[in-house]
């Protein structure tokens, strides 16, 4: 099956590394334009760079934005729009763990978490829908982990933000279903991306990434962790034309590693 947005443009938050960069690289090379936005101006350019090279005739436009603030969804919204035109996919992948003993987290690690994971894509689909509506066509992706279905002890506050996101998810998509909008969830598990490669970094044992990769992979059912382009190739499928009959639903893309389906 041959997977293809050809013309389509995608905004994708937190795409400068990762998740992020792996969708945009398969959204470009599959035809589509996009949008990164981020915090970081160089890691932004060096991702802009990449896809560029990886799919020349793609626009690739990279914008940096703080979407932790009202004026910082707005703005991301804006200079997406102006470098490509009208949204007709949003990514809403921006977001790291946060968490820690319930007692111990104070008011700002739950403001700052959920203004992260749930606020900002609640203002960037406030941004790109009323586009969306008007063409009869969109598609949004809103990237969480298994958390969201089943937290942990100590996961807060960081699964009842992304749990908050499932239910965002479910409610946008029986909303705007007649426009022709699909909403959908991808949860991760472990899977290869920044975060994981600074949380190696930071192990103090002094083993290889490889060593690390096999040790973090061995309690999932299929005994590895995943690839970036594996959870890319999901999200290709979920915004193309192939993946038109689903919408308002949560997908584990983890390896068989949650416990619900």
């Amino acid at each position: 099956m041959n997977l293809t947005i050809d013309g389509r443009n995608a905004l994708i938050t937190g795409g400068s590394k990762g998740l992020g960069l792996a969708m945009a690289k398969a959204f470009a090379q599959a035809g589509g334009h996009v949008a990164l936005v981020a915090r970081g101006a160089e890691a932004l350019e060096a991702a802009r760079a990449e896809i560029q090279a990886a799919a020349p005739k793609a626009k690739v436009a990279a914008v940096p934005a703080d979407i932790r603030t009202i004026e910082g969804c707005a703005a991301a919204v804006a200079d997406a729009e102006k470098a490509l035109g009208s949204i007709d996919i949003l990514v809403n992948n921006a977001g790291t763990s946060q968490r820690g003993p319930f007692l111990e987290v104070g008011e700002e690690l739950w403001k700052d978490d959920l203004d992260l994971k749930l606020m900002a894509a609640v203002r960037l689909c406030k941004g790109v829908l009323p586009g969306m509506k008007a063409r009869k066509w969109g598609r949004i992706i809103n990237v969480l982990n298994i958390g969201a279905k089943a937290p942990a002890a100590g996961s807060a506050p960081t699964s009842v933000s992304r749990a908050a996101g499932m239910a965002l998810t479910k409610a946008l998509a029986n909303e705007f279903a007649p426009d022709n909008i699909l909403v959908n969830a991808m949860l991760v598990g472990i899977i290869e991306s920044d975060q994981w490669v600074r949380r190696h970094a930071a192990d103090k044992r002094n083993i290889t990434w490889e060593e690390w990769k096999a040790e973090q992979g061995a309690p999932v059912p299929l005994g590895r962790i995943g690839r970036a382009e594996e959870f890319a190739a999901m999200a290709l499928l979920l915004v193309s034309e192939q993946g038109g009959y689903v919408t308002g639903t949560a997908i584990n893309v983890d390896g068989g590693r949650s416990p619900v389906v």
